[in-house]
């Protein structure tokens, strides 16, 4: 008889080997072993300070002064400049040279998938990216680089230098709406994808979570690989808990040991 544990690897190994459309999402779960905090984990970013979440609220953000210039504080040490991609990444990469991965949406704003040598063509930024600035004014948009380095005692908060509007980076706060056809992009590849795997995400942030549901609907089997809990555990065909970088390197290794 299979142990639990057995059981579940003799599971993905089989959703995997019969897909021939892979759809993943993932979210900062799989970035944590890069040492990008999550942000919702026993040790994420807003668990232990949540007055940090106010930053990435678009009504705080504009109106005041103070959480900005916190913001762009945050910024200029923000893990993601020296993060490196780390296994879960690599594996992606893999699965893709595999044949079998049709997209990967991401929640992460870190660019480590395209680092770690995923094609940026199938790579959708369902919540932008931190290496690029944006005004929210003209929309004009310039290197993140470019922006941190005008920061300073006497200029906390950079303008735009187009129109002299609000700054802020190129990533979706809470409260802004994604871009329509990011979102397009991101449910086609959910409706004809064979198996939808869900990566490090506490899937609780509409409308990247929705798209569990979508891939379902349109018969893929779900599969969710997370630490904690998530609301999807109950419509998914799989619930991983072990460690996301293992888990996708025995994934992988399901395609006949491609690395």
């Amino acid at each position: 008889m299979l142990d639990a544990a057995s059981y579940v690897w003799r599971v993905l190994n089989e959703l995997v080997a019969d897909a021939a459309r892979i759809t993943v999402l993932t979210g900062a779960g799989i970035s944590t072993d890069s040492g990008i905090p999550d942000y919702r984990g026993p040790n994420g970013l807003w668990t232990r300070n949540p007055e940090a979440a106010r930053m990435s609220t678009l009504a705080d953000y504009v109106a005041d002064p103070e959480v900005r210039r916190r913001a762009w504080q945050s910024r200029t040490t923000h893990p993601a400049w020296t993060a490196q991609p780390n296994d879960g990444h690599r594996a992606l990469v893999a699965l893709e040279r595999s044949g079998r991965l049709i997209a990967l949406l991401t929640q992460n704003v870190d660019e480590l998938h395209q680092r770690a040598g995923s094609d940026p063509g199938i790579v959708v930024e369902l919540h932008g990216t931190i290496w690029t600035a944006e005004c929210l004014d003209c929309h004009a948009r310039t290197p993140m680089a470019d922006e941190l380095a005008r920061v300073s005692d006497d200029l906390p908060d950079p303008p735009c230098r187009a129109c002299g509007g609000i700054l802020k980076s190129a990533t979706i706060s809470f409260g802004q709406q994604l871009d329509p056809l990011v979102v397009e992009r991101a449910v086609k590849a959910a409706t004809q994808c064979d198996v939808f795997l869900a990566i490090g995400s506490s899937l609780t942030v509409q409308p990247a979570a929705g798209l569990c549901h979508v891939a379902v609907d349109a018969g893929a089997a779900l599969v969710v690989v997370n630490a904690e809990a998530t609301p999807y555990d109950g419509l998914a065909a799989l619930v991983i808990r072990a460690p996301i970088s293992e888990t996708l390197a025995a994934l992988t290794g399901t395609l006949g040991g491609v690395r």
